[in-house]
């Protein structure tokens, strides 16, 4: 799990866009680690929002993630 998470913070940090769908950080951590399944890369992202890492950001039809503290991902307050 901790090497999933690595490599979530890696293309996290690593990516041109501030906010990602789930679908492109999962792409990105299965190249860096094949046998990762879908589940535990969602589990993952999720211990990593509930740590205050990542954050949940919403278009109002989808979710996307973001690494908190970059780009326009935090509300106003």
């Amino acid at each position: 799990m901790e090497d999933i998470k690595k490599a979530i913070l890696e293309f996290a940090s690593d990516s041109k866009k501030s906010k990602f769908y789930f679908k492109d950080m999962e792409k990105a951590v299965q190249k860096l680690l094949p046998d990762a399944k879908s589940r535990e890369i969602k589990k993952a992202a999720t211990e990593l929002v509930n740590e205050g890492t990542l954050i949940y950001f919403s278009t109002g039809s989808s979710t996307m993630y973001g690494l908190k503290g970059r780009g326009i991902t935090e509300d106003p307050e």
